[in-house]
């Protein structure tokens, strides 16, 4: 499991015009599966971007986490984060789960980090979405189980 966290002022989905998910202060969160993932990485993994503390303080120190800002999560589905682009110039999603076993430890993903108290909106799983965001800092943390 890889996961592109942002830490944002403003982050938010779109499709076909529609708005399908915005936060504010929080994170844009990019996730995506390796067919090897289950359900006690997403625990892991959940529990890491709970606790991170990427947030400043009142001395400006990354000292804070989500919670402690009152910050929310915009989680967007993201196969291509396993795209290989070793060979040619086409790149390989070989290494991705397959999008009917990725929907679902998205979804426990997203229940996972409600069930933290973190306030999480999501794009729509496989859509083409249109994303923008105001990265604060800027700050990107990638993380992988």
């Amino acid at each position: 499991m890889k996961c592109i966290i942002q830490r944002v002022k403003h982050a938010k989905c779109e499709i076909d015009g529609k708005i399908t998910g915005e936060t504010e202060v929080g994170y844009m969160i990019l996730v995506g599966f390796k067919p090897e993932d289950n359900e006690l990485i997403v625990d892991k993994m959940v529990k890491k971007i709970v606790n991170l503390r990427i947030f400043e303080d009142e001395n400006q120190k990354m000292n804070l986490n989500i919670k402690q800002v009152n910050g929310k999560v915009l989680s967007i589905s993201q196969f291509t984060l396993y795209a290989n682009t070793n060979e040619g110039n086409r790149p390989s999603f070989a290494n991705a789960m397959k999008p009917n076993q990725a929907i679902i430890l998205y979804d426990s993903f997203n229940h996972k980090l409600r069930s933290e108290g973190i306030e999480t909106e999501t794009g729509i799983f496989g859509a083409d979405m249109q994303i923008t965001l105001t990265n604060d800092g800027p700050v990107t943390i990638i993380l992988e189980f």
